[in-house]
């Protein structure tokens, strides 16, 4: 995983770093584009490290299908927190359409916005 202050990974872990999203939201939808292509390096950079997991296995990642953005409140570039509740869709093995819907809190330390955990009054998976 890339140190907290190197540069995220480019995308499929090329050398070119992306560039670290400037608002709560746009990290989220980096983070949805990361589940989506199975780039548990992005995820495990971009998420805050009193939370992050020591290792991410998306092995069972579903097939994600798209993203709404439902509000958010906060999370822009002069704000240090932030909160996006979205919906993600994703389809299930038998091509069902399932939805994923939560609420998501956001920290920015150090100029930088990191995915922080799920609200504890999030929707619950659909």
């Amino acid at each position: 995983m890339p140190a907290a202050d190197a540069p995220p990974p480019g995308p499929d872990g090329d050398d070119g770093a992306r560039e670290w999203p400037a608002t709560a939201e746009a990290l989220m939808r980096s983070r949805f584009q990361a589940f989506k292509e199975g780039d548990s390096d992005w995820l495990l950079a971009s998420w805050h490290s009193s939370t992050r997991p020591h290792e991410l296995d998306l092995g069972d990642n579903p097939r994600w299908r798209g993203l709404q953005v439902v509000r958010t409140e906060a999370g822009g570039v002069g704000d240090d927190t932030g909160v996006v509740e979205f919906r993600a869709t994703y389809l299930l093995a038998g091509g069902e359409l399932g939805i994923q819907h939560e609420v998501s809190r956001f920290v920015r330390e150090g100029g930088r916005w990191f995915y922080l955990d799920e609200a504890a009054d999030s929707p619950r998976i659909q």
